[in-house]
């Protein structure tokens, strides 16, 4: 059953039901196809997209379901408050600059103790005992190598965090997700807009917001956590 969104978001409750109940319901925004409300035991999973439109505390699973969930899955997954959200393919422009970025960090951390690191990689955050979050940046800096795990799991903080903007994740990066890496511990998060062609660079202290850029045209982004870190928008926005 295919349904247009602003319908489903008027009448979830009947749409949850049928899901569950009788059939799967793809959700429709200008005729196209951006998420489905499927069973997973008797609860559901956000698609990036269908995220601006469902309000609702139904969407969401415990940490325990959510583990559970994605035990035996291929499928990429973001747990963030108790929502589950799944991962779209990422588009050109964000791949090249990620791959641009991530070139740069290689090089400038090669050598020193911290470690440039890219998404597909779990990162398990708790605000308290009764929130934990699990993201998948597209990279991060990590300086606690030992908290990687003998499986391989990482469970500290990242120093710095990077997320590249696309359209169905931009409200979720700059908002949902710059609300957690402050209250978790995170030093210092740049949010990268490929289509603006800028950077914003925020720095936390004591779980605020101390400090924040916005890099744009020719300038050069400099990192207030790694003293010499320096990074051209024209060498990230190469296309």
């Amino acid at each position: 059953m295919k349904v247009p969104s602003t319908e489903v978001q008027n009448n979830f409750g009947k749409y949850l039901k049928i899901a569950s109940e009788l059939e799967d319901v793809i959700i429709t925004r200008k005729g196209r196809e951006v998420a489905k409300i499927v069973p997973i035991e008797e609860r559901t999973v956000i698609a990036e997209e269908a995220a601006n439109y469902i309000y609702n505390d139904r969407w969401k699973l415990s940490y325990e379901e959510f583990l559970k969930m994605v035990e035996n899955s291929e499928l990429r997954y973001e747990y963030i408050d108790g929502e589950v959200y799944l991962l779209a393919s990422p588009g050109y422009n964000h791949q090249v600059s990620v791959s641009e970025l991530f070139g740069i960090f290689y090089n400038w951390f090669k050598g020193k103790k911290c470690r440039p690191l890219t998404s597909p990689f779990d990162v398990t955050l708790t605000k308290n005992k009764d929130n934990i979050n699990v993201v998948q940046p597209d990279i991060i800096i990590i300086c606690d190598t030992d908290k990687i795990d003998a499986s391989g799991k990482y469970k500290g903080v990242p120093a710095l965090v990077v997320e590249v903007l696309s359209g169905s994740t931009k409200t979720k990066d700059m908002v949902k997700k710059l609300n957690l890496y402050m209250q978790t511990g995170v030093r210092e998060y740049w949010i990268v807009d490929p289509d603006k062609k800028e950077v914003t660079v925020y720095c936390f202290e004591k779980h605020d917001i101390a400090d924040h850029d916005t890099y744009m045209a020719d300038m050069t982004v400099k990192s207030k956590v790694f003293n010499g870190l320096e990074v051209k928008l024209a060498e990230i926005f190469t296309f």
